[in-house]
C-alpha cells in the first residue's frame, strides 16, 4: 500500500513540475547578465534607450559617460580587465582611433550589415553607425539666396569675401570634414579649397557651431558649415532667426555626413548580448529613440527622421566610407595649420 501512495506521490510531483515549466512566464534573453556601456554621448541623450531596451529584455546596463580621450585611455590601461561591452561615441575619427588602438571586437553581424549603410560602418565589422549627423552650410536668409550657393569649395570664391564664419578647426568634427575632403579631391586641391576659406572669414573662428549660427543670423557673416541638429536646437529657441540649411555638392559627391556609433569591446565578457543591444539600437524600434533625442538622421534607411528633422529637406550622402575620417584625421589637422585655418 505504502509503494502504491509513494508512486502516485511521485507522479503527482512529476505533473506539477511539468505544468510549472510550462506556465512559467517566459525570462527575457541575457536577463542574467548585466551590460556595461562607455558613453561619450551626454546621458539624457543615452538614457531614454538604455531604459527602454532594460524594459522590454530584462538586461540591466550600467552606464559610465566621460570624454572620447578619456574613454579611450580607460579601456587601453584596463586592457582584459575592463567591465565594458560597449563603447558608444560621436565621430568616426574617434571610432577608428578605438580601432587603432585595439578596443574593438570585430563582430558579424548580418542584422547590422542589412541595417547599416556600408559607408557608415566598419567595413571589418568593428563600429557601427547609430545616427547620422549631418555638416552643411547654413546662411543668413535676409543676404543670401539659395541659388547663391552650390558647394563647400564654393565657398572659398571672391563673392564670399569676409562673408563667411567657421568653427575652429581644433574640433573632430571639422577635422573629419577635412580629412574626407581630401580623401575625395586630394590633398593639393583641399589645400586650396581651406586657404580660400581663411581668406574669406568674417571673424576669428568660433569655438562652437551655435556661435557661428549665431553670427550668421546677427549678420556678422553670411555663410558658414555646422552640424544640422545645433541648427535645430537653436531654432527651437528662436524659430524667427533669419537662418536656413543648404545642402551643398548634390551635383557630386553629396553632403558631408558622420555618425554617432558604437563597437562592443575587445575583452567584453557578454559578447552575445552586447552585440544584442547593438543590433537593437539599429532596428526599426529603436533607430527614432535613437536619433530623434539630439536631431540626428537614422542610420537605418528604412526609418524616416522626426517631422522636425525631415523639414529641413532631403539631401543626397557623400558614400565615402567613413573610415577614411580617421585615416586621414592626423593628415587634415597638419594640413589645416599649414593654410592658417586655427
Amino acid at each position: 500500500m505504502a509503494a502504491i501512495v509513494r508512486s502516485r506521490l511521485f507522479i503527482f510531483l512529476m505533473f506539477a513540475l511539468w505544468m510549472g515549466v510550462f506556465l512559467m512566464p517566459a525570462l527575457p534573453l541575457f536577463a542574467a547578465e548585466t551590460l556595461v556601456v562607455y558613453s561619450a554621448r551626454n546621458e539624457q541623450l543615452i538614457k531614454p534607450v538604455i531604459d527602454q531596451y532594460t524594459k522590454e529584455t530584462g538586461v540591466e546596463i550600467q552606464l559610465l559617460t566621460d570624454k572620447e580621450a578619456a574613454l579611450l585611455v580607460r579601456l587601453e590601461a584596463e586592457g582584459k580587465n575592463t567591465p565594458a561591452d560597449l563603447l558608444i561615441t560621436v565621430d568616426a575619427g574617434n571610432l577608428w582611433q578605438a580601432v587603432q588602438q585595439d578596443v574593438l571586437l570585430q563582430v558579424n553581424s548580418e542584422i547590422l550589415k542589412s541595417n547599416v549603410p556600408l559607408h557608415l560602418r566598419d567595413p571589418r565589422g568593428r563600429w557601427v553607425g547609430l545616427s547620422i549627423r549631418a555638416r552643411t552650410i547654413a546662411y543668413n536668409t535676409n543676404r543670401v539666396k539659395p541659388s547663391d550657393l552650390s558647394t563647400y569649395e564654393a565657398l572659398g570664391e571672391p563673392q564670399w569675401k569676409k562673408r563667411l564664419c567657421l568653427r575652429t578647426s581644433k574640433k573632430v568634427y571639422n577635422q573629419s570634414l577635412i580629412a574626407m575632403m581630401m580623401g575625395q579631391l586630394g590633398k593639393e586641391k583641399t589645400e586650396q579649397v581651406v586657404k580660400s576659406w581663411v581668406d574669406n572669414l568674417a571673424t576669428p573662428v568660433f569655438s562652437n557651431d551655435s556661435q557661428v549660427l549665431e553670427a550668421i543670423a546677427a549678420g556678422q557673416c553670411d555663410v558658414g558649415i555646422v552640424n544640422t541638429y545645433y541648427y535645430g536646437r537653436l531654432l527651437r529657441e528662436k524659430p524667427d532667426l533669419p537662418l536656413a540649411l543648404f545642402w551643398p555638392n548634390q551635383a557630386g559627391r553629396g553632403v558631408h555626413v558622420n555618425i554617432s556609433g558604437a563597437g562592443v569591446t575587445k575583452y567584453s565578457k557578454h559578447v552575445k548580448a552586447a552585440t544584442a543591444f547593438l543590433e537593437w539600437l539599429s532596428s526599426e524600434e529603436a533607430q527614432n529613440l535613437f536619433a530623434d533625442s539630439n536631431l540626428e538622421y537614422p542610420v537605418n534607411p528604412k526609418i524616416k527622421p522626426a517631422p522636425e528633422v525631415a523639414a529641413w529637406g532631403d539631401f543626397k550622402q557623400d558614400q565615402t566610407n567613413l573610415s577614411k575620417a580617421g585615416e586621414l584625421q592626423k593628415e587634415a589637422i597638419r594640413l589645416m595649420d599649414r593654410m592658417g585655418y586655427k
